[in-house]
């Protein structure tokens, strides 16, 4: 049975789009594609305006999203070697849906941080 022949499901323990969901969504993956979307980046570019990731939480991140073929690494043989990573046309294609709930999320911040205060109003948090 070729993989196209699957029938995908999310909610399902065994289904292997858990794995690439959460590397799309999860903080970092989200962040880095997000940053991506942008144009192609350097390591330390990419580093710097992921602000707070760590080298080695990009690092592994950018691994996954290639492995996933969301994200395109190029070497260049230079001295200093030159690494570039830009995103593929399917790490395009879910990025701009993603960004679509990024700038949900931004634009009804206000919302949601209102939420917030009831919320620990009600429960005499502060």
């Amino acid at each position: 049975m070729e993989p196209t022949d699957l029938a995908y499901d999310v909610f399902s323990r065994q289904c292997p789009s858990r794995a690439t969901l959460e590397h799309v969504t999860g903080r970092w993956g989200a962040l880095t594609l997000g940053a991506l979307h942008e144009g192609t980046f350097r390591f330390n570019e990419l580093r710097r305006r992921v602000d707070g990731v760590s080298e080695k939480m990009l690092s592994q991140t950018l691994h996954a999203l290639e492995r996933d073929g969301l994200v395109h690494r190029t070497a260049q043989p230079t001295n200093p070697p030159r690494v570039d990573y830009r995103l593929t046309p399917l790490g395009q294609e879910i990025t701009e849906r993603l960004l679509a709930l990024i700038r949900c999320v931004e634009g009804r911040q206000d919302e949601v941080l209102r939420a917030r205060e009831r919320y620990d109003e009600a429960r005499g948090a502060r």
